[in-house]
Parts: C-alpha cells; sequence; structure tokens
C-alpha cells in the first residue's frame, strides 16, 4: 500500500518547534519531541516544491534500522513509545504512519560528525587543493573516488538553511565542543561507520562517507540524534559499479541533481517543477537503497 505523500505538516494539538529540510519537530513535553520525516527533498541547499513518493517512510525505517543495530556503539534519541501515544487525530495518525518517531530532547553539537572512508565530494575538492582533508595530510596520488587508507574523521559547521556546511579542522571542532567531547565523538562516529560498512559490504554496497549528528543528556551522556546512514546522509555506492577516478552512482538524489544541471537552474530559490519521471525514478532509487541496506546478505563475508 502507497504511503500518504506528505510536503508539509501540521499536526492538531502540537507546537511545531522546527522544520528542516526534510524533518518537521514539533514538542511534545518538556522530555520528548516528536520528528516527522516528510517527503520533501532538497538540492543545492534549496528544499524542491515536488515531493518523492515514499521517500520519508524510506528513510525512517532506514534510520531506524540503523539505530536498533547500533545501540550497543551508542545510544541513541529513540524512546520506543508509539506516536499514537501522542498523536491523537484519526487524520494525522494515518499520514504519520511509518514517518515518525519519538525521541528525547537533547542539547544537539553544533558540528557535523563527518567519516569518510573513499575521496568524493567536498573532501576530493579539498585534497586537490592541499592534499588534505580538515587538516588530515593523506597519501599523494590518490585518485577521484580512491579507497582511503583507513576512515577518517572530517568535521564541519552545521550551516543554517540555505547554506553550506564548512569543513573544519579537529581542533576547530575542539574549540566549538570541548576535547573531551570531539575526541568521543570522533571515536564513535569511526566506529558506526567501521559496523555499517561492514554490514554493507556484505549487501554489495560501499559506504563512501557518512555524516552523524549527536547530542548530550544533562549527565553529559552521547547519543546518536536526527538520522542514521540514509541516502541523505551518506553515499553508498554499488561495490560493482566502483572504480578509481570515476563517481559511481549512488542511491539517492543523483537524477534530482543531474537533471536540475542539465536545465541550468542557477540554484537559487525557488527551485523548478520536477518532471514526473525524475519524480520517479528518485523515488525508486530510496526504495532500492532499503532493500539493498535491510535485505540479507548477498556477498561471502
Amino acid at each position: 500500500m502507497t504511503p500518504p505523500i506528505v510536503h508539509t505538516t501540521a499536526l492538531k494539538g502540537l507546537t511545531k518547534i522546527h522544520s528542516g529540510k526534510v524533518r518537521d519537530v514539533y514538542g511534545v513535553d518538556d522530555a520528548t519531541m516528536l520528528i516527522v520525516t516528510t517527503d520533501r527533498l532538497s538540492a543545492f541547499d534549496v528544499i524542491l516544491p515536488d515531493p518523492i513518493p515514499w521517500k520519508g517512510v524510506v528513510l525512517n525505517e532506514i534510520a531506524n534500522y540503523w539505530f536498533a543495530r547500533t545501540a550497543g556503539i551508542v545510544p541513541n534519541h529513540l524512546t520506543g513509545q508509539p506516536v499514537d501515544s501522542v498523536v491523537t487525530d484519526p487524520e494525522d495518525r494515518a499520514m504519520l504512519a511509518g514517518r515518525a518517531v519519538l525521541v528525547r530532547r537533547l542539547r544537539a553539537l553544533p558540528i557535523e560528525a563527518v567519516v569518510r572512508g573513499y575521496l568524493i565530494g567536498s573532501g576530493w575538492k579539498d585534497y586537490q587543493g592541499s592534499g588534505a582533508i580538515c587538516g588530515i595530510a593523506l597519501p599523494a596520488g590518490l585518485k577521484l573516488a580512491s579507497k582511503l587508507p583507513a576512515p577518517i574523521f572530517t568535521p564541519a559547521t552545521k550551516a543554517a538553511a540555505g547554506a553550506h556546511d564548512v569543513n573544519i579542522t579537529f581542533d576547530e571542532a575542539a574549540a566549538l565542543v570541548g576535547a573531551d567531547i570531539a575526541a568521543r565523538v570522533r571515536d564513535v562516529a569511526i566506529a558506526l561507520f567501521s559496523f555499517a560498512s561492514a554490514h554493507a559490504a556484505a549487501r554489495g554496497l560501499i559506504i563512501a562517507d557518512t555524516k552523524f549528528e549527536f547530542g548530550l543528556d544533562d549527565a553529559g551522556q552521547l547519543y546518536l540524534i536526527d538520522e542514521a546512514l540514509t541516502p541523505d546522509s551518506s553515499r553508498f555506492w554499488p561495490a560493482d559499479t566502483w572504480r578509481e577516478g570515476t563517481s559511481p552512482p549512488s542511491f539517492d538524489k543523483q537524477f534530482v541533481r543531474d537533471w536540475l544541471e542539465s536545465i541550468g537552474w542557477n540554484k537559487q530559490p525557488p527551485a523548478p517543477s520536477l518532471p514526473p519521471e525524475v519524480i520517479a525514478r528518485t523515488s525508486e532509487k530510496y526504495r532500492e537503497a532499503l532493500a539493498r541496506i535491510t535485505g540479507p546478505a548477498t556477498v561471502a563475508t
């Protein structure tokens, strides 16, 4: 059964406290929030007018899949409470099915915890210019999409809406959150990436890079928050398409980006409407990512 398509939300009886590129956040009480993963899609940091069917449900299911499997590495923000315990309106309940979770209120850290296993994206640009990423020197002679000798932690600032995250050094991250917390975030992020990479490899996938977000409770306990290892926060490549020197296709909004580039959009709002075939193909790629990530292993390990 196809889920309802959701671009924006206005839940009855709850106060919206934040609306991001994809997620709407509602306050429940002093300790709890409701996070709704919509079908919105952003490209080049601009929210597009057309929702992508299935996207929110897929992202929510993938994130919950990883939350359940990484709780032994770091606790996460999920409370385990059913959404229907705080959403009473029947129409809202139907709309939220499969795309909402109740989470702890935590103090979000002001950095993106980026881990890279391959040289791509902004990391490739930084490497071309300096031979390093976020102050981490890398071997000479690496190519686009080269596998790095070991995963590296390359933090970034959290940009405001419409702006780009900025890569920073570990020392700059430590200045923002404290040296101890920065070290904990680095070690946990690399452990999460290593665990997920092994899981993905058994399913014929490469995780080129990913970003995590973390928060602290009043006791200073570190929690994984927001989303985890989804096609929106990570680059998943089919292992059989990976070649050094070329950018492999990824399970995300590649078709949207390619189409927007092809029409010469200036990457400033308002964004153009998407053709039906681009919407449909993007929806297929998200659902394929869900099947590949959560399905049985297909590669001997």
